[in-house]
């Protein structure tokens, strides 16, 4: 079984607001007040300055598009991450913009490598956007995003 997420998170209408001229835009609620946007093909061409995906070593991260996160998170901090894996075995990218800056660098974490005691790359960033966790859960899990194994199925 594989999963693969691509997307950006942050407060669900801050997120509504900034990308309201944004066609291509879809966004998904997925609980303690923040919305997903997947990194869709549409959206991913809507947002492109430059040339085509992998800035800041992310897959689906058009260049340029730190600046439009930049100008998002004057309204609030905006995540952007990504997780891959198939077989239980993958990897996890995130970063997290506020207030016009990057307030946390790209974070990555290698195929076979532990997480860090902060935890996953997601789940950083998630606490930095507010989440709460309850027992036994991580960030990830505490706002489902385990609930659809793929970017798209979240806006389909």
């Amino acid at each position: 079984m594989s999963y693969n997420l691509q997307a950006v998170i942050a407060d669900e209408e801050m997120l509504r607001v900034a990308t309201r001229d944004v066609s291509a835009a879809r966004l998904a609620s997925i609980g303690q007040g923040l919305s997903l946007m997947p990194m869709t093909d549409a959206l991913l061409e809507a947002v492109a300055e430059g040339s085509g995906d992998g800035a800041w070593g992310f897959q689906r991260f058009p260049e340029g598009f730190e600046k439009v996160l930049a100008g998002w998170s004057a309204g609030g901090p905006v995540a952007y991450v990504e997780a891959e894996y198939f077989g239980g075995i993958g990897e996890q990218r995130a970063a997290v913009w506020d207030a016009g800056t990057l307030a946390l660098a790209p974070l990555h974490v290698d195929e076979g490598e532990p997480f860090p005691p902060a935890g996953s790359p997601v789940s950083q960033a998630l606490r930095r956007l507010g989440v709460v966790t309850g027992a036994a859960e991580d960030e990830f899990s505490a706002v489902g995003l385990d609930r659809h194994r793929h970017s798209e199925a979240w806006v389909s």
